[in-house]
């Protein structure tokens, strides 16, 4: 899997932030088939830091009504990527 298809976008929430501001863990939405091993050497390779640890968890998606019919959103894989000491993502440090 290309590094690319297997982390898919930031996630920039509140709690992101807080995160990211006490504990230098950063939250990513990942694809659904990649492992933590993926993961880490994607966030290496793509950012140039040093990884720590790396969880994830599987958000599941809500059920939604539309008029009469009812739908559900697409599940998605979320990443906690926290990075050693001294190490830092500049994608996020403008917002």
């Amino acid at each position: 899997m290309e590094l690319y298809q297997i982390i898919k976008r930031p996630l920039i929430t509140e709690k992101s932030t807080f995160l990211r501001e006490s504990n230098r863990q950063y939250m990513f939405e990942v694809d659904l088939r990649a492992n933590k091993k993926q993961v880490h050497h994607a966030i290496e390779s793509l950012f140039n830091v040093n990884v720590e640890n790396v969880r994830t968890l599987i958000v599941r998606g809500k059920i939604k009504r539309v008029g009469k019919s009812f739908g559900k959103k697409s599940n998605y894989k979320k990443a906690f990527v926290t990075l050693e000491e001294g190490s830092k993502i500049d994608f996020f440090e403008g917002v």
